[in-house]
């Protein structure tokens, strides 16, 4: 037996034939290769379904939510296992899952992280912090919610395909808007379903609604990136019809979540975006006139009912906070006032949580450091902080990488949250939340390369008698 050669001299690797025992259709084909497919499409059905109980765990069940429950989360006593979150056993097991499949877990981690190099450089600087909080024998849990589940739901969604994640955008869509009309409903009614908690401390006398994601705050920044999602990726949801009052409808309910930070990040870039939009129209871009026609109804329909709901005064409770914050600019400029409290050995390796508490308390900022950065310096020290945010910016590149253009605003917008609350410096899941949203709801779209009719199709080589 011999291989004939090229036909044109053309040199290459000669290509199996369809039919030989080595192709992979004749794998597929084979009863062995077949129940290893089966078996893999079933682990990732269900991971797929582990994916989604996550995704509605995430966006329901709050710290607060727990408390209620009686679930000791954030609150003093109680076991390991209530420490952790819900979101992260469902995410651990999907995850195991999918090590399970026919590459085996050390094929399985290897691809992952080929595929996404930079998450390496995280999980590092992840591990380099778990060393401190182990040794200075502090609670770890804190980092594991926080800054470990985020990384978790990227890489168990990016092994999904768009059909798989489709339930888990339309649990986005669904658990948002129940939140939405729950804001509202507690705003206009004045009834809190879930008890605001901090830790042990029950918070009364506080107007803005929480929802089901537990405070005011994080409820104003997941409803913003929502916002934006939808503005920038419209296919997100294609009518047109629909996908304006939604945003419109969102739009409204951060005015009664009361997050100042979230609502004017929200309407600074869909106000800049409506600016480039104008410019471009006004140097000649095309648009289709029912468009056009919407667009001016819309935005006349948008005027009349703003000025009736500041008539009405609606939103007045909101529109105080712009002039009397009942001491939040205060607190924001204590954060900064109390680094001037440590030396510099503290700073560097971490200060004493005791007297951390104290400082805080003498300071008025019981319910928390208001920045990001300095309330990570205050926990782990000036080094671990400088190497948790390298992490996180390879962490970021990856998500901008795999996400479609749109990321950009919801990237913007948690800078803004990091550096003016409390945010991902205390043990919560709002960067997982986010994370959920970049990942679902704005993947890069595949381009469609058409192949050139110039290249031929490749030779196939036969066996023929001698």
């Amino acid at each position: 037996m011999r291989a004939r050669g090229p036909l044109n001299g053309s040199a290459g690797v000669a290509r199996v034939h369809p039919r030989h025992p080595a192709s992979p259709a004749v794998r597929a084909a084979s009863p062995v290769g077949g129940r290893v497919t089966n078996a893999d499409a079933f682990i990732e059905r269900i991971a797929t379904g582990l994916m989604l109980l996550a995704v509605m765990a995430t966006f329901t069940l709050s710290s607060s939510v727990l408390t209620n429950w009686k679930i000791h989360y954030l609150t003093a006593g109680g076991n390991f296992y209530e420490k952790l979150h819900p979101t992260t056993y469902f995410t651990l097991l999907a995850f195991s899952l999918l090590l399970m499949r026919s590459r085996g877990p050390v094929g399985e981690i290897n691809r992952m992280f080929s595929e996404s190099k930079l998450l390496l450089a995280y999980l590092l600087c992840w591990l380099f912090l778990l060393v401190q909080v182990i040794v200075l024998e502090r609670p770890f849990t804190v980092i594991i919610d926080t800054f470990l589940l985020p990384i978790l739901i990227a890489m168990v969604t990016w092994q999904l395909s768009p059909a798989q994640r489709r339930p888990l955008a339309w649990a986005i869509h669904l658990t948002i808007l129940l939140n939405v009309v729950l804001g509202y409903y507690e705003y206009f009614s004045g009834h809190r379903l879930i008890p605001l908690t901090l830790g042990d401390v029950v918070v009364m006398g506080e107007w803005r609604s929480a929802a089901l994601l537990g405070h005011p705050l994080t409820a104003s920044g997941i409803v913003g990136a929502y916002v934006l999602a939808l503005a920038l990726r419209p296919a997100i949801c294609p009518p047109i019809l629909l996908r304006l009052p939604l945003i419109a409808f969102c739009l409204g309910s951060l005015m009664a979540f009361g997050g100042r930070t979230a609502l004017v990040t929200v309407l600074g870039v869909l106000g800049l975006i409506g600016a480039f939009e104008a410019l471009r129209l006004m140097r000649g871009k095309r648009t289709q006139l029912p468009a056009a026609i919407l667009a001016i109804c819309v935005l006349f329909a948008a005027g009349a009912i703003i000025f009736a709901a500041l008539d009405l005064g609606i939103f007045d409770k909101m529109l105080l906070r712009f002039s009397s914050d009942k001491g939040s600019a205060l607190a924001r400029f204590a954060t900064f006032n109390l680094l001037s409290h440590f030396d510099w050995h503290e700073l560097i390796l971490g200060p004493n949580p005791v007297r951390v508490n104290a400082l805080q308390s003498q300071l008025g900022l019981n319910y928390g450091i208001e920045n990001f950065w300095i309330s990570a310096i205050v926990q782990f020290g000036l080094i671990h902080t400088v190497v948790l945010t390298i992490g996180l910016v390879c962490f970021f590149v990856e998500l901008l990488r795999r996400s479609s253009a749109a990321v950009w605003a919801t990237v913007l917008l948690i800078i803004v949250i990091a550096a003016s609350s409390v945010s991902f410096s205390s043990k919560n899941i709002q960067l997982a939340q986010f994370v959920i949203l970049i990942s679902v709801l704005l993947p890069r779209e595949q381009r469609r390369i058409a192949a050139s009719p110039q290249v031929r199709a490749p030779v196939t080589y036969r066996s023929v008698p001698a």
